[in-house]
C-alpha cells in the first residue's frame, strides 16, 4: 500500500513538472520572438543615443568639480529573467554607497524594491508599468519632462545605469553620462555651433530623452534575451527532472509488481 501511495505521489509530481515544462517552453518561444523585435528597436535607439553622445563629445563637455549629480536606474516591472535586475540594483547601491546624498530616479518596480531597502530616502521619483512592451519615444519623453521640470532635481550630470545588450546570451551593466544644456553651453567647442537662445530648452530635453530612450530600449532587449535564456534553462531542468521521476516511477512500479508476484508464488507454494 505504501509503495502504491508513493507511486501516486511520483505520478502527480511527474504530471506537475510536465505542465511546468510546457509553460516554460511556450514562454521561451514568446521571449524569442520578443527578443528579435527588441533587437530591431535597440538598433534604432542606439542611433538616438549616438546623436547625443557625439554632440557632447564634439562640444568637448567635461564633468565639473563638485558637480551636482542624480542617479537614474533603468529597470522594469517584469521578472523571470535571471539576475538581470539584481545586477542593476547592486551597481546602484554601490554608487549610492560612494555618493550617499545623490537623489535617485528609478524606472521599473524590480529595482525599486531592492534599492529602497538600503536607500529609501534617496528615491525622488519611481515610474512603473515599464517592460511589458518595447518602450516608445513618447513614453520616454513624458518621463524626461517630469524629471527636467522638477527644479529641486536640477543637476550637472545624470548617471543612467542600465543593462547593455552584448549578445543573445549575455549582457553587462553599464552607464551613460548625460549633461544638461547649462553644462553643454559652457563647453569649449560649443560656440562652433550656430543656435538661437530659444531652442536651448528644447535641445536640452531632446538630448536627455535620447539618452533615456537608448537606456530603456537597450535594457528591454537585454531583458528579453535574459528571459529567453532563463526559460530555456528552466525547460531543460524540467526535462531532466521528468527523466529522473520517470525512472523512479518505473523502478517503483517494477518493485510493486515483483512483490505481488512473490506473494502469488508464496501463496501457491503453501497450497
Amino acid at each position: 500500500t505504501r509503495n502504491m501511495a508513493t507511486l501516486k505521489e511520483i505520478q502527480n509530481r511527474l504530471k506537475s513538472v510536465t505542465n511546468i515544462s510546457k509553460i516554460t517552453a511556450s514562454m521561451k518561444m514568446i521571449a524569442s520572438t520578443k527578443t528579435t523585435r527588441a533587437q530591431r528597436a535597440m538598433t534604432v535607439a542606439r542611433n538616438y543615443g549616438k546623436v547625443s553622445e557625439d554632440f557632447v563629445k564634439q562640444a568637448d563637455v567635461k564633468p565639473v568639480e563638485g558637480a551636482k549629480e542624480i542617479l537614474i536606474t533603468v529597470s522594469s516591472d517584469k521578472g523571470l529573467c535571471g539576475g538581470i535586475h539584481s545586477s542593476l540594483s547592486r551597481r546602484s547601491r554601490k554608487y549610492l554607497g560612494e555618493h550617499g546624498e545623490t537623489p535617485v530616479v528609478i524606472l521599473g518596480d524590480k529595482a525599486k524594491v531592492q534599492v529602497q531597502r538600503a536607500y529609501p530616502g534617496n528615491i525622488r521619483y519611481s515610474f512603473n508599468q515599464i517592460g511589458s512592451t518595447i518602450p516608445t519615444y513618447d513614453e520616454t519623453s513624458a518621463i524626461a519632462s517630469v524629471i527636467l521640470s522638477d527644479k529641486s532635481l536640477e543637476f550637472d550630470s545624470a548617471k543612467l545605469i542600465y543593462n547593455k545588450f552584448v549578445s543573445a546570451i549575455a549582457f553587462e551593466t553599464d552607464s551613460i553620462e548625460s549633461y544638461p544644456i547649462s553644462q553643454i553651453v559652457e563647453a569649449p567647442n560649443f560656440n562652433a555651433y550656430e543656435y538661437q537662445e530659444d531652442i536651448l530648452e528644447n535641445l536640452n530635453e531632446f538630448l536627455f530623452t535620447n539618452n533615456l530612450y537608448w537606456a530603456l530600449v537597450e535594457g528591454h532587449a537585454a531583458e528579453m534575451a535574459a528571459k529567453r535564456s532563463a526559460m530555456e534553462n528552466a525547460t531543460k531542468n524540467a526535462g531532466d527532472m521528468i527523466n529522473r521521476l520517470t525512472l523512479q516511477y518505473n523502478r517503483g512500479r517494477q518493485a510493486v509488481i515483483t512483490n505481488e508476484l512473490i506473494d502469488i508464488i508464496t501463496g501457491a507454494s503453501a497450497l
